[in-house]
């Protein structure tokens, strides 16, 4: 009989427990939440380019050329495994034109050459190696094309969409498709009007939950430069009307910052190199980037709100080769020793503000991505503050936002004390987004204060900690 008193009490409890925050403004789709919780994904440049040393074929190159004398996808896979990537971006079709698999709308691709006697396939091979390491696999398919004939016409763009959909539903899911190099050739070469729309619409039935990339979306957007650097301020909403890739482009600072209160959600993804170029070269092997230089553009991408691509291409053989492979194996052993212990762990933390006991400060310590700091609405400057078990040095400081419910961070700052000393701010910035990590001068603390000075809505954290690099 007692458990029948108890369902008026917990009722009358759900009844006066606050609502989650309204969600803010634009918003990503599943698919982009789940997109950028990748974090770092790898880009496999490869074909005639490997073979020839260049940076662009120019269409003309004989389908022999592509050779790899000893291709093995499934290395590629375990080398992006053991460097924590989450996926594989290969070249399928550069602006030359060849593809990487028996393409029945080019004459132009691998069943044409002489290798594997005209019946080889890298995607197949790299999609099944995908598969077998856990990996998503993902395909970067130009529209640009230096060696089809009809490159130009309006003829070209239902060739374009037999290409794409030669790719898309026969080699599994596609995570991702690149559209790149809209148009290289200059004002006296061919100019061939794309029709967006429909690329769109051919991926998005085929692959309904593939992230589309461009300068424009409309998945994800290039950040503007192939350095690896995210701006400082990096707000994953874009105005995109009125733009196209390629000349039509945003400029360059816009899409390396985005647009506050932008009318779609586009979020920032930066493709760089860890070579000089972007293809394989002899020339290059001595200049692999160092540990320091991935841990800077680690700090510059994921750490700014954007999704890290990272191109690591393959030899003439078809391998990554070595000084490449052992280089990404020692920047991850980095990672993981900078990020495996939180500082902020044990300390307790109090907020300005709660929205009520399922949304308390207490959950930006905890590693459950859907639980939340949140305070009352129209509270858009609220703060919190943790007091470690004892002092503690760090020198990188990490902030979450809950972005299924909207970006809404526009600046904040964070301040230290210790022994009850008067707070001394030790970083500030603009927006957080996805994951935002702030780089601090070496400071001894055992108490820390983060103050969100600027918001577009309540916020909405998931996330803190404290880390020593």
């Amino acid at each position: 009989m007692k458990k029948h008193y108890l369902i008026p009490l917990i009722l009358a409890a759900a009844a006066c427990s606050p609502a989650p925050p309204a969600p803010y403004g634009t918003l990503p789709e599943p698919w982009q939440v789940t997109w950028q919780q990748m974090e770092t994904n790898m880009f496999c440049h490869f074909g005639p380019n490997t073979f020839s040393g260049k940076e662009w074929g120019d269409g003309t190159e004989t389908e022999d050329l592509f050779n790899p004398t000893a291709l093995d996808c499934r290395q590629w896979a375990a080398t992006a495994k053991a460097a924590g990537f989450k996926g594989i971006i290969i070249t399928a079709k550069h602006h030359d034109g060849f593809c990487l698999w028996p393409n029945p709308a080019s004459k132009h691709t691998v069943a044409q050459s002489a290798w594997r006697d005209g019946k080889g396939d890298v995607l197949a091979e790299l999609s099944k190696a995908c598969r077998e390491e856990g990996l998503k696999f993902g395909v970067y398919i130009s529209p640009w094309d230096r060696n089809d004939p009809s490159y130009g016409s309006d003829e070209y763009n239902k060739v374009y969409v037999k290409t794409l959909e030669s790719v898309l539903g026969h080699y599994g899911p596609i995570f991702e498709e690149w559209f790149d190099g809209a148009n290289g050739e200059g004002p006296a070469g061919k100019k061939q009007v794309y029709d967006w729309p429909l690329f769109h619409r051919t991926v998005r039935n085929a692959m309904p939950e593939a992230v589309m990339f461009s300068d424009v979306g409309p998945g994800c957007r290039w950040i503007g430069n192939e350095r690896g650097v995210a701006g400082e301020t990096c707000w994953s909403t874009l105005n995109i009307e009125g733009f196209e890739p390629g000349a039509g482009a945003p400029p360059k600072d816009t899409l390396s910052r985005g647009n506050v209160n932008g009318k779609a959600w586009v979020p920032a993804e930066a493709d760089v190199s860890i070579r000089p170029g972007w293809f394989w070269r002899e020339s290059e092997n001595n200049r692999v980037k160092s540990v320091d230089q991935l841990m800077d553009i680690y700090y510059t991408s994921v750490g700014r709100n954007a999704l890290l691509l990272l191109n690591v291409p393959p030899d003439d053989r078809g391998r990554i080769p070595a000084a490449d492979s052992a280089r990404l194996v020692e920047w991850r052993a980095r990672l993981d020793r900078v990020f495996a212990t939180d500082l902020a762990q044990g300390g307790r933390i109090r907020a300005s503000a709660r929205r009520g006991r399922q949304f308390q400060a207490t959950n930006l310590l905890n590693e459950q991505y859907d639980s939340y700091w949140a305070v009352p609405d129209g509270d858009c400057t609220p703060s919190f503050e943790i007091r470690l078990p004892e002092s503690r040095v760090f020198n990188r400081v990490l902030l979450q936002e809950y972005i299924p419910l909207g970006q809404r961070v526009s600046s904040f700052t964070i301040e230290a004390s210790t022994d009850g000393a008067p707070w001394r701010e030790i970083a500030s910035g603009t927006t957080i987004g996805y994951k935002r990590i702030l780089l601090t001068e070496k400071t001894r603390a055992d108490a820390i204060r983060v103050r969100i000075t600027g918001a577009l809505a309540c916020p909405v954290l998931n996330r803190f900690g404290l880390y020593l690099d």
